[in-house]
């Protein structure tokens, strides 16, 4: 059943976000009385980016834009279409980069 926008609005004003453990690492999401499972595990969440274009964020702060192609279970990652940012500004284009994942400090997918 669709909700009108009128009670969509008003349902909002009650509108809370809760996160649940349940056993070893399931997450679930409760949002507006919607129940939906998030990914289990950490390469789940990377695999859902794939394919999507994301900010990789390094240890010598530098950071990279660009689409997620490849990783492995050491988050080394495969970036094409890649742009090397540094202290916000953009330093060069590059094509495909690889990107060791010890040096990776945050990956999120780009809004």
């Amino acid at each position: 059943m669709e909700k009108s926008k009128e009670q969509h609005s008003k349902s909002s004003l009650f509108h809370h976000n809760l996160y649940i453990l349940l056993g070893y690492s399931i997450y679930v999401f409760i949002q507006g009385g919607v129940i939906m499972e998030s990914p289990s595990r950490p390469l789940d969440a990377l695999n859902k980016a794939r394919d999507k274009r994301v900010i990789v964020e390094l240890k010598n702060n530098k950071s990279y834009i660009g689409l997620l192609k490849a990783f492995d279970i050491h988050i080394n990652v495969v970036l094409d279409e890649a742009e090397e940012i540094i202290a916000g500004e953009t330093k060069r284009k590059l094509d495909t980069v690889f990107i060791r994942g010890d040096t990776i400090t945050i990956i999120s997918p780009q809004k």
